[in-house]
Formats: C-alpha cells, structure tokens, sequence
C-alpha cells in the first residue's frame, strides 16, 4: 500500500489538468457516497417508524436523552 506522502508526490506529478480531473472526480465520488450514507439513515428511520421503534418527542426530549437525563427540566 502507498503512504500518503507517496500518493501526494504522485499527484503533483500530474498535469494541472489531470490535477483538476483527479479532484473534481474525488469530489463527486465523495458527494455520492454522502449521498448513500444518508439514504441508508433514511431508510433506517423510516423502518423504525413503521415498526414503531422510532423515539418521538420534543427537542428538550432529544437533548434530555442525549445527555442521558431522565428529565429535560435541568436544561432550564
């Protein structure tokens, strides 16, 4: 496997304009995979809402949970 200090030094060895290829590729090869990443979140919650698991509240009920409080108030 090539270190990063490898890949670097290979790439600047390119052209400017396979450069600008090379990372406008990255780009949207990264933007597609963010976009995967959030139709699997998607379709995760909607599972759990149809079957019923999904939690419902308030945002102090969210804040509550992530903090691990049993009750909102104490944000006040």
């Amino acid at each position: 496997m090539m270190l990063f200090q490898q890949i670097i030094d290979s790439i600047e060895g390119l052209s400017i304009e396979d450069q600008d290829y090379l990372f406008e590729l990255i780009r949207k090869r990264r933007i597609e995979n963010r976009r995967q990443e959030i139709l699997a979140n998607s379709e995760e919650v909607m599972k759990s809402f149809k079957n019923g698991t999904a939690k419902k509240g308030s945002v102090d009920d969210l804040i509550a949970d992530l903090l691990g409080d049993d009750d909102a108030s104490s944000l006040e």
